[in-house]
């Protein structure tokens, strides 16, 4: 397995769309071991989720997720992401319910803000088998998803932002944002 280069935001990589992964393409060793390459590369750079496009390859295929940890406590447990690699997503909102959060992504390091995403959503995909999937994702978990397929489409996420009001380097969301989001307990 190799750890891949990210594209930072400006890449005409970003900006394409990708092009769907043919079924019979997906058990090629090329297409397993791009998948491979991005869990690899998500986990070094302590993503959450990796598009290929960010990977400078031009198909619709995403990673996303995280193994959990003994130490996760009840919160955490239920906002963890399942590790997955969706082929050719097709999301489908459920419902009219938005939530504004943060977010953030490998290839615009070390900016957050914030984004208006759909809670719940609908996916239907194919697995890295090339089997049909069909899920349901909530909260983080649909941000996550939502944010990857974006980048198949050559969207960032500064692109939903309503307002820039809330772009923040890294350093200023620790210092001056993040405390004022997490409530205490």
């Amino acid at each position: 397995m190799s750890i891949l280069k990210v594209a930072r935001m400006g890449h005409p990589a970003l900006r394409a769309r990708a092009r769907p992964i043919e079924p019979g393409e997906i058990k090629s060793p090329r297409v397993q071991q791009l998948i491979d390459d991005m869990f690899e590369t998500m986990r070094e750079y302590q993503g959450v989720g990796l598009a290929a496009p960010q990977v400078h390859q031009g198909l619709r295929v995403f990673v996303a997720g995280f193994a959990s940890s003994p130490d996760d406590d009840e919160h955490e447990e239920r906002e963890r992401v399942p590790l997955m690699a969706l082929i050719n997503p097709e999301i489908t909102p459920v419902g009219t319910a938005l939530a504004e959060d943060w977010e953030g992504c490998l290839s615009i390091p070390d900016l957050r803000g914030k984004v208006s995403r759909a809670t719940e959503i609908k996916v239907k995909a194919l697995d890295r088998r090339g089997r049909k999937v069909e899920l349901r994702a909530k909260n983080f978990t649909a941000r996550v998803i939502q944010h990857e397929t974006d980048h198949l489409d050559g969207v960032l996420f500064l692109d939903r932002m309503k307002s820039l009001e809330t772009l923040t380097f890294l350093d200023e969301f620790g210092r001056y944002w993040h405390a004022r989001d997490v409530p205490e307990e």
